[in-house]
């Protein structure tokens, strides 16, 4: 070996990332992504879009996610490196498509953080105290900006506490759902109550499922930590598909017993849907189930605030958005700049649009996404990759495509004008970006030195 060759061999020793995950700890990492505040916040819209049999849309969305999640599963183990989604799309279509992927799953964050302020000042926080819900988001989502710039140290404990308090709240609604049946409470027949005066049973299932689907979302960005994996390609696949089953049975639970527990109306009108099941039920002080609820809202705005606000920080890094966005604090070293853009975005966005507004226009950047993500699958089949990395059949990447299709059809004429914005402004920024690239990379052609 040549004195440079080991110099280069040693400078990627020292810049790789540290494989310490094992198929567990992926596990509940993807887990606690997945099982979160969606589900806290949403129950209560899916029913009204969809009638009684809540679990129906649960269980659709859990199958259309399954299908996206096995394209993952292949690249993230055919290419085990951070970068997700816009990595993909870049080795399969270029650096516009990756820009456009990048960018929309950074606004689908800032959405996503917007809809879970909202639901932070909804019912749950009404047992403690009555505020305005847009001046809650707001205090809110500043409190949350100070925290985020303060720093956050993160571990796979508290990732795993955290996950153990969310699923235990759940669990909470599923036993007192259930107790409800036996004493003689409830009304089973509901779990069969599927369509709307306004909606037959299909528009009502395919309509409630793009609701559900944003309690699914979170896998996608779990590839990013494919690359400090023991073993990839038998871990990732394994800890992705059985965190998403997990939370898919958990969440079939939990809509079935609030179904049953409580009618359908009230549950469609409530903001804290899953209150109301405790209140029904009674044994349980609502103002804990509240606290529990407000934790875990609170942790996945947080959580999604941080990637948000880090997303933005290594784009600028990268060159494709302003450099103002690289800016730190000076002692924390916390990108400060990116902090503050991404959370006043959050503002507006929680001041000018509904919980069920804001979650159908994540769902809508996110197919974009996995629009990318599939078709990157099918055309990068020509690229061996790593070796014996994880091989989804070829119909389900195609069926993931159909399933996106057929999910933006469900979605409102209000929503599209707000999400096809969002990604306009992304493919003009994309095009400024690959402009200036090649009129860099043109300049360096003609003046080597």
């Amino acid at each position: 070996m040549s004195a440079e060759t080991g110099e280069r061999a040693g400078a990627q020793e020292t810049t790789a990332l540290k494989r310490a995950l094992t198929t567990p700890l992926l596990y509940f990492f993807i887990l606690g992504d997945v099982l979160g505040a969606g589900v806290y916040v949403l129950v209560g819209q899916v029913a009204a879009d969809a009638g009684g049999a809540v679990w129906v849309p649960l269980v659709v969305a859990l199958l259309l996610a399954l299908l996206t999640a096995a394209s993952y599963a292949e690249l993230a183990t055919k290419y085990p490196r951070a970068g997700g989604a816009s990595h993909y799309a870049t080795r399969a279509f270029g650096p516009f498509a990756g820009f456009v992927a990048g960018f929309c799953m950074l606004a689908a964050g800032i959405v996503s953080v917007a809809a879970l302020a909202r639901g932070f000042g909804g019912d749950y926080l009404s047992a403690f105290v009555t505020l305005p819900v847009g001046l809650v988001a707001v205090l809110f989502l500043a409190l949350l900006a100070l925290v985020n710039a303060r720093g956050i140290k993160e571990s796979t404990r508290a990732n795993v506490v955290a996950t153990v308090v969310e699923v235990g709240g759940l669990a909470v609604v599923v036993v007192l759902g259930a107790w409800l049946l036996l004493r003689g409470d409830g009304d089973v027949g509901r779990l069969t109550q599927l369509g709307t005066p306004e909606k037959g049973v299909t528009a009502a299932v395919l309509s409630g499922s793009v609701l559900a689907y944003y309690s699914f979302v979170g896998f996608e960005t779990s590839v990013n930590v494919a690359e400090e994996t023991r073993d990839p390609r038998r871990s990732y696949p394994r800890a992705l598909f059985g965190a998403l089953a997990t939370a898919g049975a958990v969440y079939v639970l939990v809509g079935m017993a609030a179904s049953a527990a409580v009618p359908t109306a009230r549950l469609a009108g409530s903001s804290g849907p899953l209150l109301e099941v405790v209140e029904e039920a009674g044994g349980v002080p609502t103002r804990l189930f509240s606290a529990i609820a407000l934790v875990a809202v609170a942790n996945g705005a947080l959580l999604t605030g941080i990637m948000s606000s880090r997303l933005a920080y290594g784009m600028a890094k990268d060159g494709l958005l302003p450099a103002a966005l690289t800016r730190v604090l000076p002692g924390r070293r916390t990108p400060w700049a990116a902090i503050a853009v991404t959370t006043v975005l959050a503002m507006l966005l929680a001041l000018t649009g509904s919980v069920a507004t804001l979650a159908s226009t994540l769902v809508l950047l996110l197919l974009v996404v996995f629009v990318l993500v599939n078709t990157a699958v099918l055309v990068l089949r020509r690229d061996p990759g790593e070796v014996d990395h994880f091989r989804t059949p070829t119909a389900l990447p195609v069926l993931g495509i159909a399933s996106c299709a057929v999910l933006a059809t469900q979605i409102e004429a209000q929503v599209w004008w707000r999400g096809l914005t969002i990604v306009a402004v992304g493919t003009v920024l994309a095009a400024l970006t690959t402009v200036r690239r090649t009129g860099r990379a043109d300049g360096d052609v003609r003046d080597p030195g």
